[in-house]
C-alpha cells in the first residue's frame, strides 16, 4: 500500500519581521493527515508500487501564521521471492504452509504442478510419470514452461512467491535465470537419510479432504478415516531411496549457484523450530528490503 504523510510549516517568531524571513529559516511540524488536508484533481494517478503522486493541493491556515502543505512519498518495497528446498520429506509442505499464512507470499510446488498433470492424463503427465517412476528428474523442457507461467502470475508478481522443490538441478536454475528469476533468498531443509525414508514410507494420503497423515508420527483420528488412506505411488522404500540418490547427485549444483543467498536449517527439529529459524530469515530479510527503500527515498 502507498501512503502519505503531511508537513506544516511557521515562521520561528510570530514577533519578527516577515521580510527578515526565505523559504529556509521554515521550521518543520508534523500534522496528522486527513482526508480534509487535500483535494485531488482527477489527474491524480495510483500506482501498484509507488505512493500518490504530487497532485493539486489546497493549503490549510494554522491558527497563528502562514503555513503550506508537502507531501512526502515513498516507493513500496519490493516483494520477497523465496525459493525452498530440501529431499522428499524434509518438510517442505509444512514449511511452506507456515510461511504463507505470515507473509502471504504465493506458494508454488512444482511436484504439485506435475502432479496435476499426471491426474489429468495428459501427455505431459504420462511422460512426466515414467520419469519419476524410475526416481529420476522429470526433463527440463516438461516442467519449465508451467513454472514460469505461475511466476509471471499476476498474483505471484504482487504479492511475490515461494517456490517449493524447484530448481532440482542446475539446468533448471540456468532457465529461471534466464526468464528473469532470481530469488532473494533459498531455504535448503536438511535431514539425515534414514529420517526421510521413515516419513516417506509412513507417508499416506486421506483422497476426501486432501490431508496427509503419517502412519507413525501423525495417524488418522478415527478408523473411518484410517480405512480409505491411500499411500502415494513414489512413496514407497524402493522409489524413495532412488529419488534421495538423484536429490543428493544434484543439490550441490543448484547450490552452488545460490551460495551466496543460502540459508541451511536443521530440518529435523519440531516444525515449530524449524520455522522460527526460517522465521528469523524471513524477517531479517524484509527489514533490508524496507531499509534500502528508505535509504533511497530519503
Amino acid at each position: 500500500m502507498a501512503s502519505c504523510s503531511s508537513l506544516s510549516f511557521t515562521p520561528i517568531s510570530s514577533n519578527s519581521n516577515p521580510k527578515n524571513h526565505s523559504s529556509s529559516s521554515l521550521i518543520p511540524s508534523h500534522r496528522p493527515f486527513t482526508s480534509s488536508h487535500l483535494s485531488f484533481s482527477k489527474s491524480s494517478s495510483l500506482h501498484s508500487r509507488q505512493t500518490l503522486f504530487r497532485t493539486h493541493c489546497r493549503r490549510v491556515p494554522p491558527p497563528n501564521g502562514a503555513s503550506f502543505l508537502v507531501l512526502g512519498c515513498a516507493k513500496k518495497a519490493e516483494p520477497l521471492r523465496i525459493m525452498i528446498s530440501g529431499a522428499p520429506a524434509s518438510g517442505k509442505g509444512t514449511q511452506c504452509e507456515l510461511i504463507t499464512n505470515k507473509y502471504g507470499l504465493v506458494h508454488i510446488a512444482a511436484g504439485d504442478l506435475l502432479r496435476a498433470e499426471i491426474a489429468a492424463g495428459s501427455e505431459n503427465g504420462k511422460q512426466a510419470k515414467e520419469y519419476m517412476d524410475k526416481g529420476k528428474l522429470v526433463p527440463d523442457e516438461i516442467v519449465v514452461t508451467m513454472v514460469k507461467e505461475r511466476l509471471n502470475g499476476p498474483d505471484s508478481q504482487e504479492k511475490g512467491w515461494l517456490l517449493d522443490g524447484y530448481p532440482r538441478s542446475s539446468s533448471q536454475a540456468i532457465a529461471l535465470k534466464e526468464f528473469g528469476f532470481q530469488p532473494d533468498l533459498f531455504i535448503l531443509l536438511e535431514v539425515p537419510e534414514e529420517i526421510l525414508v521413515e516419513r516417506v514410507v509412513g507417508r499416506r494420503l486421506d483422497p476426501v479432504t486432501g490431508k496427509i497423515y503419517h502412519l507413525k508420527y501423525s495417524p488418522p483420528e478415527t478408523e473411518e478415516i484410517a480405512a480409505r488412506l491411500t499411500q502415494r505411488f513414489d512413496d514407497t522404500e524402493e522409489k524413495v531411496k532412488l529419488r534421495l540418490h538423484t536429490h543428493h547427485q544434484n543439490v550441490e549444483a543448484v547450490l552452488s549457484l545460490y551460495k551466496d543467498i543460502t540459508v541451511k536449517v536443521n530440518g529435523s527439529a519440531s516444525k515449530q523450530d524449524v520455522f522460527a529459524q526460517i522465521d528469523d530469515a524471513l524477517t531479517q530479510l524484509r527489514e533490508q528490503k524496507q531499509g534500502k527503500l528508505g535509504t533511497v527515498a530519503a
